[in-house]
């Protein structure tokens, strides 16, 4: 194993040709014996990018697995997941033309050992995952699609295969905003790189791939074939994660096919209307529409609309995107936030630093009551989602009751009134559980309830 130097240069795109949609069983795991579908619910988990961007090191990792396995664990929270830039020597260089990589002599990315201090001497990121795994949970990563520009520079040899990575790489493709690789073309080297890839996260015990300019600007679906292929050829069980959003509804039988996530807008962060300087940042007011609009399309279990990290509590040391911060929506923000998220049924993929949660912060993510409607339910509909409401039901798992979140999503104090069966539900007389409150109300024949600017409730009706 060695360390190759490269330099990122600036590249072209084209959007490749569209892909005939190749209708595979749902992808399973071998589990103790017995088949069972990846993803049964949505995954639950945790991601660098909100509170360390490229700076992630081994230390960081481990102290927010640590905080995971010892307060979240038992409440369903299990993947681990370092975000882009793994591989980086110098990652403070980012966006200038001298930034360099960590390489194996047959061009894969591998963990840079100053940062990762367990990865030296050739064993990759198996001791730490080996570590997460020790814990009781997950371990997984994020990749940029397609083949490193510095491999096709020297035109290494494609593990496990005849192919060099000029064969795999198409050099007028190149990521708009990550110019680390080349795409790859929908050919056999193409798919040759992307098996010695997954091979290789095989090795090393990884449990989950967040595949990133894959999705959307541009979307991908001959790389998102290829990979998902070599995922199953590696023999290991790897939940697929696809980045960024916004994924167009008109894929959705496709990416739900070759994958257990896929991202419905682009990234989200914490603000609840638009964010000065970040047009393209998706903010909490213009989630409700993105997440409605995914409402209506066909339940497809093990498959799942993904909103995108949860940008709560403490973002920092170094995150993605602006300066060190506590979370900038107020706390109103945030359990609506998660009140959404859980009513849609989102993956939960925690992205503020695990160690520096306080109470508040904590309880946002232990609410029992609260996770089962994202982990155990159906029938997940925005029944209302205009002007200043919003008002979403599901039913629980057990078929007992139904689940109604209302949300006031106007900048003014309101009360929210409608009969039940406005909503879609039987017209009955109903107790209603507060769950962020873990309350028992009065029976009801009638939605009522008055909220603040930006708030919500989540009932469990009976």
């Amino acid at each position: 194993m060695s360390t190759v130097i490269g330099r990122v240069l600036v590249g072209l795109v084209v959007i490749g040709s569209t892909l005939a949609l190749l209708v595979m069983p749902p992808v399973t795991a071998e589990g103790q014996g017995a088949r069972h579908v990846l993803a049964a619910t949505p995954p639950m988990g945790w991601n660098s990018w909100d509170s360390y961007g490229r700076t992630i090191t081994e230390a960081d990792l481990r102290a927010n697995a640590d905080w995971m396995a010892k307060n979240l664990k038992a409440f369903g929270w299990e993947y681990i997941v370092v975000d882009e830039g793994w591989y980086l020597l110098n990652p403070e260089a980012a966006g200038k033309p001298d930034l360099r990589f960590s390489m194996t002599d047959d061009g894969r990315y591998v963990p840079a050992p100053e940062r990762f201090p367990s990865s030296a001497n050739g064993a990759g990121f198996k001791p730490l995952a080996d570590y997460i795994h020790s814990l009781g949970l997950k371990f997984g990563l994020h990749i940029i699609r397609g083949v490193p520009r510095e491999a096709v520079k020297r035109n290494l040899p494609i593990a496990g295969s005849s192919f060099h990575a000029a064969d795999a790489a198409d050099p007028s493709d190149t990521c708009p905003w990550n110019a680390y690789n080349y795409g790859a073309k929908n050919n056999d080297a193409g798919q040759a790189y992307y098996d010695s890839i997954a091979t290789l996260y095989a090795s090393w015990g990884v449990d989950f791939i967040k595949a990133d300019c894959i999705a959307d600007h541009p979307y991908k679906p001959a790389e998102i074939r290829m990979l998902r292929n070599a995922i199953v050829k590696s023999g290991r069980a790897m939940v697929l994660s696809l980045s960024p959003g916004p994924t167009a509804t008109a894929n959705r039988l496709e990416v739900a096919t070759y994958s257990q996530m896929w991202r419905i807008s682009d990234d989200f962060w914490d603000h609840w209307g638009k964010w000065a300087g970040h047009e393209w940042s998706q903010g909490l007011r213009a989630q409700f529409d993105t997440a409605a609009k995914w409402s209506a399309e066909p339940e497809r279990p093990g498959h799942w609309p993904d909103a995108d990290m949860l940008p709560l509590g403490r973002l920092g040391p170094h995150p993605g995107e602006g300066a060190p911060r506590d979370t900038l929506l107020t706390r109103d923000e945030q359990r609506t936030l998660m009140t959404l998220w859980c009513i849609f049924r989102s993956p939960l993929i925690m992205g503020g630093d695990l160690p520096s949660c306080d109470d508040w912060t904590k309880s946002l993510l232990t609410n029992a009551e609260v996770l089962a409607a994202d982990q155990h339910s159906n029938e997940n509909q925005a029944v209302i989602n205009s002007g200043d409401t919003a008002v979403w039901t599901a039913r629980p798992s057990n078929g007992v009751g139904y689940y109604v979140a209302v949300f006031n999503i106007g900048d003014q104090d309101r009360t929210i009134e409608y009969d039940w069966k406005e909503l879609g539900l039987p017209s009955a007389t109903y107790k209603p559980r507060d769950l962020w409150e873990s309350k028992n109300l009065d029976p009801s024949n009638k939605l009522r309830v008055t909220l603040k600017a930006h708030a919500s409730i989540l009932y469990r009706v009976e």
